[in-house]
């Protein structure tokens, strides 16, 4: 007995391919006959990964090669799996805000390294270099920027527009602010789950009239965790902005901060590392640098990490005192840390330019379980 491998196709014809409406042969997925007197090998690929489709496919062709060609044929069947990729899970697409340019997150990997004090100073030298600015108060546990602007009292106002209404921004010194902390008492603790205050922020982000901005600068809470995801699902986040002070204690949870951003699933860019508490220099001795905290330790991160480093800024009592007061001190001029935090935000406005040229807009992410504003391109 010698098997045509004519029969063999024709038989094949009988199965037909689920989903397809087609047979096995029309389709494609029989890819070779192989005929040898009263043997015959087929080769098959299926969409289909699973154990069970695969079982199925090798019965009912040995079944109907018995049937239609010979009973006693001797079949061989190599089922090969060409599954398509499945589309990626949880791929949200971050809602660009209309009329904001550039959005800027800084963070930190521990608390207590002055993240918001360099924002709220960021902030308002941004705007006195004439950008439009504002300030997203994400730290939803321990908001901070409504008590460095002395807008701790203000309540945003309701505002109509396109006929619907909206919160309008608390501002101050240039600079358009919301925060938790207009909605909760000073004593009032926020004990909320992370989908309540994923939800909060997103009122706090598209429900609010925020206008023209060159920039939004995002406040972010300590750390690497829930409210961080949310908002670079909510938003494209055009560059990150990680502060640490030198030891290495803190040094190490900034390095978490930098590989979260950097994370495949994430890819947000990191604009670079910013050393506060660098070093202490006594009003007496002005001239003499004492580095409590260590010596040059986000520098040599930021090396390390192969990222910008984008500056230093000392410990100075009037920093703290300035935010405690509600002025924050980039505004006082002439002064060394007028000038410090003006050089800082330079190079945050450099950075950001660097990044919009060479690289496409963020745009989406993938969660598993300037001297002027022309110079700022979206």
């Amino acid at each position: 007995m010698k098997l045509n491998k004519q029969d063999i196709f024709k038989a094949l014809e009988n199965i037909t391919v689920p989903g397809e409406g087609k047979n096995m042969v029309e389709s494609g997925a029989v890819t070779n006959v192989v005929t040898f007197a009263d043997e015959v090998i087929v080769d098959v690929t299926i969409n289909n990964p699973t154990l069970q489709a695969k079982k199925k496919t090798e019965v009912e062709i040995m079944k109907v090669i018995h049937d239609k060609v010979h009973q006693k044929a001797q079949v061989k069947v190599n089922v090969k799996v060409d599954a398509p990729a499945p589309p990626p899970k949880n791929e949200i697409k971050g809602k660009p805000i209309p009329g904001i340019q550039n959005i800027v997150a800084i963070a930190s990997g521990k608390g207590g390294v002055g993240k918001s004090t360099v924002t709220a100073n960021i902030g308002v030298t941004l705007a006195k270099m004439g950008f439009k600015v504002g300030i997203l108060d994400a730290d939803i546990y321990g908001p901070s920027i409504p008590i460095m602007y002395d807008v701790e009292m203000e309540r945003p106002l309701a505002v109509t527009i396109d006929g619907k209404s909206k919160m309008k921004p608390v501002e101050n010194y240039g600079v358009k602010v919301l925060s938790i902390g207009f909605f909760t008492q000073p004593d009032q603790a926020v004990v909320w789950r992370g989908p309540m205050a994923a939800k909060a922020l997103n009122q706090m982000i598209f429900d609010a009239h925020w206008g023209e901005l060159d920039f939004m600068l995002i406040d972010l809470p300590p750390g690497t965790g829930d409210i961080h995801l949310s908002i670079m699902q909510s938003l494209p986040i055009t560059g990150a902005v990680v502060v640490s002070t030198p030891q290495n204690i803190a040094l190490a949870d900034a390095k978490k901060g930098v590989a979260m951003f950097q994370q495949e699933s994430i890819n947000v860019p990191v604009l670079g590392i910013i050393e506060n508490m660098a070093y202490f220099s006594p009003e007496e001795l002005p001239d003499n640098k004492y580095y409590i905290f260590g010596k040059e330790g986000a520098k040599n991160l930021a090396e390390d990490l192969n990222v910008p480093f984008l500056g230093e800024l000392p410990l100075v009592q009037s920093i703290r005192e300035a935010g405690d007061v509600g002025r924050p001190a980039a505004l006082q001029t002439a002064t060394t840390l007028e000038a410090a935090f003006e050089k800082l935000t330079q190079n945050v406005v450099e950075e950001v330019v660097r990044r919009n040229d060479d690289l496409p807009p963020t745009e989406a992410i993938k969660i598993t379980t300037m001297a002027g504003c022309s110079a700022v391109k979206k």
